[in-house]
């Protein structure tokens, strides 16, 4: 198989779960905000930082490995630091309290289920993936993983009429997001590494 066919593979799925994340991000913003949910809107933010990188991800595409790195160690760093924003908001909700409603939390946090689903999915079918790539899948299997928690959330926020469940799941977020974005950074160093290696 030539290179050609890989990249256009590629660059058509990054188009693809941009789409998909930049359209979730906005539907976690509005629910976020109609259901006062700190989850929701910390996953928002996540999707929103995910299609920021999937955009560094098109552009390093037609770069050479160090541009891809660059691209690599700047995702890692803005997911970090939306990390930070995402436990601010937590903090916040915590000390002067919300009101999160749990149908709407369990509902987007299946839709968004499916979509992070969809978008690994097509990320795990791409062979041999760069750092860049390897980056977006990180991404997309931490935002599964926190639909499952946001859509548990919404249960007890329902059953017991209380925000802490909410304020839990957006705390997680945030520490997936963290350890997310290090082990991105570590991936990026590795292959500067290699890059750097005599030949």
């Amino acid at each position: 198989m030539t290179g050609k066919p890989d990249i256009a593979l590629e660059r058509r799925t990054l188009w693809v779960v941009l789409l998909l994340n930049a359209a979730i991000a906005t539907a976690f913003f509005v629910t976020g905000a109609l259901g006062d949910s700190s989850a929701l809107i910390a996953n928002g933010v996540d999707n929103l930082s995910d299609t920021a990188v999937y955009a560094l991800s098109l552009v390093a595409l037609s770069h050479g490995q160090i541009w891809k790195t660059r691209a690599a160690t700047a995702s890692g760093i803005m997911l970090l630091l939306f990390a930070v924003g995402i436990l601010f908001d937590v903090g916040r909700r915590y000390l002067y309290g919300s009101e999160p409603l749990g149908p709407t939390m369990m509902a987007m946090s299946a839709v968004a289920a499916a979509v992070n689903y969809l978008c690994l999915r097509l990320l795990q079918r791409i062979k041999k993936p760069d750092v860049n790539l390897r980056a977006a899948t990180t991404f997309s299997f931490n935002d599964f993983i926190s639909n499952g928690g946001i859509l548990v959330a919404g249960a007890l926020v329902l059953w017991l009429g209380q925000n802490w469940p909410d304020l839990l799941v957006g705390f997680a977020t945030a520490v997936i997001a963290i350890k997310g974005g290090f082990e991105i950074l570590r991936d990026a160093r590795a292959e500067a590494g290699v890059g750097k290696a005599p030949r």
